[in-house]
């Protein structure tokens, strides 16, 4: 039976990529940090291997005998690092970890989580962007600046051993959570509008992807012969978190109205999470996924449905309390 190796076991992105595998008759195998203490609960019935981005240890183990690697593991701050190589550092040398570790065990193919931020930073507000733009490191926070770099270094890797990559390309990931103890950053802001934390919506927004379909196509990348030494953005139109606030408000109190840059500045000054919304403040992102529709077969089910079915997880697993 084939085995896939599905890196960062224990996160949002990586439990539906390891239900999505094991629904379609994949050996699944997976990295955690300490298998002990990790919340793991709801990935009952697969092995699970110690291994850390920031550690050689572990990874020889790891990908023994697999016959595919799903790097989703990535390091995704929720506020700005202090020092950008806080989260630099173990994106690339974590990335470069696992893709030696797979080189050496034979490993059919690595397909590598990397981000729209990858593109979408230092060129013209209203470009479509396509898989054959890169952003702009010299004008990039710390976390696109990871994303990018990461995936630059894992495409010289690959050229340079001949091992199989390919890159999947997502927005900003909503869908639902698996368990009651979920924390992920991309869903920090419907966390709060469900929670009533922010006194209004301030005009930042993103291309989104469902995590559903996000893991599909993780896995269509790692199945399609043609894929191989290919870049796939995964993502739909830009959203504004108005949007997204007035779609969860069909079905639940959450609050609409505008909140002035001036006053989220202010905001920003005591809480680190506003903080980093500022970045994002009035920037629109446009990005086309026809090469993973086209090549892969892929699909993306509407936003409501996406932001109704994160909603109704998250209360029924109580991440937030129904209003």
């Amino acid at each position: 039976m084939t085995r896939v190796l599905v890196t960062g076991a224990s996160g949002f992105l990586a439990g539906h990529c390891i239900a999505d595998l094991r629904t379609h008759g994949y050996t699944v195998r997976g990295t955690v940090r300490d298998p002990h203490t990790a919340d793991v609960g709801h990935l009952d019935g697969i092995q699970l291997c110690k291994a850390t981005l920031d550690a050689d240890d572990g990874w020889r183990e790891a990908v023994d005998g697999c016959d595919y690697v799903l790097h989703v593991a990535s390091p995704f701050p929720a506020t700005i690092p202090r020092d950008e190589n806080e989260v630099i550092r173990p994106a690339v040398d974590g990335t470069l970890r696992v893709l030696r570790a797979a080189k050496a065990a034979g490993v059919r193919r690595v397909v590598l989580t990397s981000s729209v931020a990858a593109v979408s930073y230092g060129h013209p507000e209203g470009t479509l962007l396509t898989e054959q733009d890169w952003s702009d490191t010299a004008v990039t926070d710390a976390y696109p600046k990871s994303k990018t770099l990461a995936e630059r270094s894992a495409w010289e890797f690959a050229r340079d051993t001949g091992l199989e990559l390919v890159t999947i390309l997502p927005g900003s990931i909503f869908g639902p959570v698996l368990h009651g103890n979920e924390r992920t950053t991309s869903l920090e802001a419907i966390r709060q509008l469900l929670a009533g934390e922010i006194p209004a919506v301030p005009r930042i927004g993103w291309s989104t992807v469902d995590v559903r379909d996000l893991a599909t196509a993780h896995r269509l990348a790692m199945e399609t012969p043609g894929a191989a030494g290919k870049r796939y953005i995964c993502a739909g139109p830009h959203a504004w978190l108005g949007d997204i606030a007035g779609i969860l408000a069909e079905r639940h109190r959450v609050v609409t109205r505008r909140l002035p840059y001036w006053l989220m500045w202010v905001l920003g000054r005591f809480d680190p999470t506003i903080r980093l919304g500022l970045t994002f403040y009035g920037r629109s992102q446009h990005v086309s996924a026809s090469r993973a529709v086209g090549e892969l077969g892929w699909s993306m089910r509407p936003l409501r449905e996406t932001l109704h079915d994160a909603a109704e997880s998250m209360i029924r697993h109580g991440v937030v309390a129904a209003r």
